[in-house]
């Protein structure tokens, strides 16, 4: 028998001769028709949960994990305003529907039965998922992520002191609002969670405000795993720059207390807190999970002797809120509406294309004001004496700083953080001066983990900033790659384009670097960044396309609503020449600030029938070699694509058109790398001869042996001998 059927039996039995479990009294600050409307929210989270269980044994309904025995976190609801964003865990479920009640107009068992059964008409995900979420109630949606949802939380605490200092055009939460973030107590010992909490503390204990509520859920286990006793309020209890609170998660009325007084403390004092509940978990972990398979069965039966519903029955009958009849009704009520609504739900339409599927990879865009460029008085007094200097060429890395300046005097609502990119201005100086010019609150320098950068920056998206976090080298992006690919990019999917967090990630990368790093600070595989549905990856390889194409990344942020990378090849920041000593060849002019290359358009240097398809370190290679090669008689034309995903495909086939041979030259890796995309899209659509140079299938070295792995003038010139030559 279903353990939830044993359970559900046991509670109609038990409340209706009066058999509860023994516990506290009804005391606090919590009056009895908050405390009923908590309770009917109980009751239809509980039968929301059967009833999807019943919907996935009969296969109208799919993978699901369930909130029974989190019950609590109803209370919790009622303690918070609407205005208070909600990150939740995926056991939030009475969260969800309290706050549904609190919200008219709502329709909470319709509405997640139609995200169980995966419907189109899933007000969330468009039938994409089954999540917890709604733009109405305030809950972006989130997916059974372990803790991958705290860093954004508390980049979207940290917004709330921002706005209220620097208000952005496309602000969403309220200036008193606070940040509230659920999670489980296995799911705590994350690294993903540990840097998080301790980010928060990090910024708490600077006094710099940060309104965040921590919901720490603990039932004890992480799916079979036990969690050590006390071991929650022993790792939290003591945090520096985190208050601690404890509640009964099983008592309406202890837990409404305990996050009352949390959500009060956050919200007076713009400092985060730490809620533990203690709590039970009832019919094992999610789906099909049989604890009784892993557990004694003495462990799960004092769990459900614990069952919250039971405790809250005694809690209103003990305190005269509801009589044993009236709480029996509000159960059956809501076990009548859910079987109910689900009969209909199943009816429902559901996805059945790939173009139904994929709809809202891509965000809508969003209505901005318009903008008369960065002005000419901004400019003067931000740049001084270097508008003098914009009349003669420069390397990469300067016209990337002034074009930066120029964005940030044009968007207010740009704001950059990372690793040294404030006072420092950078590893490479690309934001030097930055931070004189904007001041610390646009130029954020951050504590030393590449997950908490990442997740200040979707919070702030999340509250209507331009953010443009800096990952210091590309390696590093490993380190915290699940916040691109687990929360921004999935945020519009599996929102149905309700929910958006715009960037531009700027990323200092690839390889050449001389005498410095080996592989750690020179990598050449974008593969993590290109397997990401929607991201938008561009990649110049010289400074006035780098200006204009930051320029364009910015626009499809902002108005687009992307998620842009934007990869800088760390070797030609400071390249000057292109042929020869001092020949200067390699510098641009800062071009004028109303100039962009738009997405998809790529770069075209010669008319030759021999065409050389790159991008970045290897474009500036290739127009090296193209010298050579003309030499030999061979001519070439040398296409910058530019803009790595989405692959700019009709721009490379126009660039080709008229071409006799093609070689791609990939400075990544064989495997993983950008020329397997382009020789596959050549074959399809191309009847030009093609092949590919690419690096070899390994780490870089540090010392001479820097560039040995990778393609280089002479082996540029080589393979396109060898090309041009075969018949």
């Amino acid at each position: 028998m279903d353990r939830a059927d044993i359970v559900h039996d046991a509670f109609l039995t038990r409340v209706a001769a009066g058999d509860f479990p023994s516990g506290g009294s009804a005391s606090g600050p919590l009056a009895g028709p908050e405390a009923v409307a908590i309770f009917r929210a109980q009751c239809l989270s509980r039968n929301l949960d059967r009833r999807s269980r019943k919907m996935q044994a009969e296969g109208q309904g799919f993978y699901t994990i369930g909130s029974s025995g989190h019950e609590g976190m109803a209370a919790v609801a009622s303690a918070l305003s609407v205005d208070d964003m909600a990150f939740l865990h995926y056991r939030d479920g009475a969260f969800q529907t309290r706050r549904s009640a609190m919200v008219p107009g709502t329709t909470p068992a319709w509405d997640m039965l139609l995200s169980f059964s995966t419907a189109k008409s899933d007000p969330m995900s468009g039938g994409r998922h089954k999540v917890l979420g709604s733009k109405a109630l305030n809950i972006p949606p989130q997916t059974s992520t372990i803790a991958s949802h705290l860093p954004k939380a508390v980049g979207a605490a940290y917004s709330i002191g921002l706005a209220a200092r620097r208000p952005p055009e496309h602000q969403a939460l309220a200036n008193d609002s606070i940040i509230m973030c659920s999670f489980g107590d296995a799911s705590a010992n994350h690294s993903t969670a540990q840097g998080a909490i301790n980010t928060a503390c990090w910024t708490s204990y600077q006094s710099i405000p940060l309104p965040l509520l921590l919901v720490c859920e603990d039932n004890g286990i992480g799916i079979s795993t036990r969690t050590p006793k006390d071991w929650i309020g022993a790792n939290f209890a003591n945090k520096p720059g985190l208050k601690y609170f404890h509640a009964n998660g099983l008592d309406i009325f202890d837990t409404y207390r305990a996050a009352r007084k949390a959500a009060a403390f956050v919200r007076a004092r713009k400092k985060p807190a730490f809620l533990h509940l203690s709590l039970v978990r009832l019919y094992g972990h999610a789906g099909a999970d049989l604890q009784q398979s892993y557990l004694a069965k003495a462990v799960f039966e004092d769990w459900e002797e614990n069952d919250p519903l039971l405790h809250s029955a005694r809690l209103l009958t003990e305190s005269g809120a509801l009589t044993i009849d009236e709480v029996l009704s509000i159960y059956a009520e809501t076990e009548a509406q859910c079987t109910r609504v689900a009969a209909e739900v199943v009816k429902q339409p559901r996805l059945g294309s790939a173009k139904e599927v994929m709809a809202s990879l891509i965000p809508p865009p969003r209505p901005c004001k318009p903008t008369n460029g960065p002005g000419t008085e901004a400019r003067s007094a931000a740049f001084g004496g270097e508008l003098t200097a914009m009349n003669s060429p420069q390397p990469m890395s300067k016209l990337i700083n002034w074009a930066l300046t120029d964005l940030m005097l044009e968007h207010p609502d740009i704001v950059m953080m990372g690793e040294d990119v404030g006072t420092k201005g950078g590893v490479y100086g690309v934001t030097q001066k930055l931070c004189d010019r904007f001041g610390a609150d646009r130029m954020i320098d951050t504590l030393l983990d590449e997950q908490s950068i990442l997740g200040l920056a979707i919070g702030l998206g999340h509250n209507g900033f331009l953010p443009m976090p800096e990952i210091q080298f590309l390696a590093y992006l490993h380190n915290a790659e699940d916040q691109l690919r687990g929360e921004a990019a999935t945020l519009p999917f599996f929102s149905n384009g309700q929910f958006t967090n715009p960037m531009v990630l700027r990323i200092a990368g690839l390889g050449y670097q001389k005498g410095f790093g080996g592989h750690f600070h020179n990598d050449n595989s974008l593969a993590v960044l290109r397997d990401i549905p929607g991201l938008v990856i561009a990649c110049p390889s010289q400074g006035a396309d780098a200006a204009r194409m930051l320029r364009e990344c910015v626009r499809l942020a902002r108005e687009e609503q992307r998620v842009v990378v934007f990869v800088e090849p760390i070797a030609l920041y400071p390249m000057r020449d292109l042929h020869g000593d001092k020949d200067g060849k390699w510098m641009r002019h800062y071009p004028a600030p109303d100039q962009s290359i738009p997405l998809g358009d790529v770069g075209v240097t010669g008319d030759g029938p021999l065409a050389i398809i790159t991008y970045g370190n290897a474009h500036y290679l290739s127009l090296q070699a193209a010298r050579t090669l003309a030499a030999k008689g061979i001519e070439t034309r040398v296409i910058d694509m530019r803009w790595i995903a989405p692959m700019p495909v009709e721009g490379i086939l126009d660039a080709i058109e008229g071409a006799k041979k093609v070689l791609i030259v990939d400075e990544c890796r064989g495997t993983g790398g950008q020329s397997e995309a382009l020789l596959s899209m050549l074959i399809e659509r191309s009847p030009l001869p093609a092949a590919r140079l690419v690096a070899e299938d390994s780490f870089i070295a540090t010392g001479p042996a820097y560039a040995a792995t990778m393609p280089s003038h002479g082996s540029i010139v080589a393979a396109a001998s060898a090309l041009w030559n075969a018949s």
